[in-house]
């Protein structure tokens, strides 16, 4: 997925105006929900990411859950910190079942936080 479309997947699914997230190249999205004025957004999701990113298997690092998104399409798996999140969209998967949907959406998170490329910032702090 593009960035521009990862960023519009992002903005359709996180809600409420005050919070700022940022989108690694697998699609990660880390959302920041109140971020001090002087802290760098980029910086701080590369920190919570490499922390909780990596799939470490027998550990929390290695649960998930989904949640179908209304109106859809696709999910969004979760794993052990609130605010490290995927999107995964029906064109990745064939079995849509929630075990298939959130190995997918772990994978995503597990490239991401091994490579911690982070392809869009969206700052909404106020001014």
């Amino acid at each position: 997925m593009a960035e521009h479309e990862s960023a519009e997947v992002w903005r359709r699914i996180i809600r409420g105006d005050g919070k700022s997230w940022v989108v690694f190249a697998h699609g990660t999205c880390v959302v920041l929900p109140a971020p001090s004025p002087a802290e760098v957004l980029a910086d701080r999701a590369v920190e919570i990411l490499r922390e909780y990113g990596p799939v470490v298997g027998g550990t929390p690092a290695g649960d998930f859950g989904t949640i179908t998104l209304d109106p859809g399409p696709g999910w969004v798996v979760y794993g052990h910190h609130n605010d490290v999140l995927n999107h995964v969209g029906p064109d990745e998967v064939a079995d849509p079942t929630d075990v298939a949907v959130g190995l997918h959406g772990r994978a995503k998170r597990d490239r991401d936080g091994r490579e911690l490329d982070v392809v869009h910032v969206e700052d909404n702090r106020p001014r």
